[in-house]
């Protein structure tokens, strides 16, 4: 492991967040320990992205409450469940909320490693997205009201001409805006500049885009392997 890792431990009883902190250790990871979830979700704003184990068993607020609120405030933050006496309903109920996994107490070295090992790459590559929308806002933030107004219907798909007549200017206004933007953003095409848009989330914004899909079904949850057999 290049670097050390945060994993906040959020859990109720002593012993478990003891052994946890060890078992983080052995790995290259820092544990910090929490002993209930209103403590954690108060200090939640001054904390640093990081993993976090969350015990499920936790009371006022429960763990499922503890999960949705982090649903609400940090949804890119990966979870791993865990309980001593874990039960299906609640594994789904939990993987519904976006947890990534669901571990049984006492939970052994390997079974905390594995699980870790997909929940800090989710992490990186949301910390990677979350820098590359930050770099292109930053670019974007160049253009003037006028020129992002213009930037955004002609990533719409509309031609020179097209984009005048919706905005109600000349064709030789937007060739001239259309020269400043490229300038400004520092593209060569307006395709590179097309995707500084959606970069930065600003795509989705422009006049007369294509309407949203309609709406997916959730997508099904599938239950670690121990819990499935359960519920056979």
């Amino acid at each position: 492991m290049s670097h050390q890792r945060t994993v906040y431990v959020v859990d109720r009883e002593l012993a478990s967040r003891r052994l946890l902190t060890a078992h983080l250790a052995r790995i290259g990871a820092e544990a910090w320990p929490f002993a209930g979830g209103r403590e954690f979700i108060d200090i939640l704003d001054h904390l640093m992205p990081a993993l976090i184990l969350l015990d499920m068993d936790l009371v006022a607020p429960g763990g499922l409450e503890v999960l949705a609120e982090l649903r609400h405030r940090r949804p890119a933050w990966p979870v791993v469940a865990t309980s001593a006496a874990p039960e299906v309903a609640a594994a789904v109920e939990a993987m519904k909320l976006g947890a990534l996994d669901f571990l049984e107490k006492p939970i052994d070295a390997a079974a905390l490693a594995a699980a870790l090992i997909p929940a800090w790459g989710k992490l990186e590559k949301s910390l990677e997205q979350n820098e590359t929308r930050r770099l292109a806002e930053e670019r974007l933030g160049r253009l003037t009201p006028r020129e992002l107004d213009i930037a955004l219907v002609l990533f719409a798909g509309h031609s020179n001409k097209a984009a005048a007549h919706q905005l109600g200017i000349s064709v030789r206004t937007v060739e001239m805006h259309r020269a400043h933007i490229m300038a400004k953003l520092g593209v060569k095409t307006l395709a590179e500049a097309a995707v500084l848009a959606t970069q930065a989330s600003l795509a989705r914004s422009a006049p007369a885009a294509p309407a949203p899909p309609a709406k997916l079904a959730a997508p099904p949850v599938f239950l670690p392997r121990r819990l499935a057999a359960r519920s056979g």
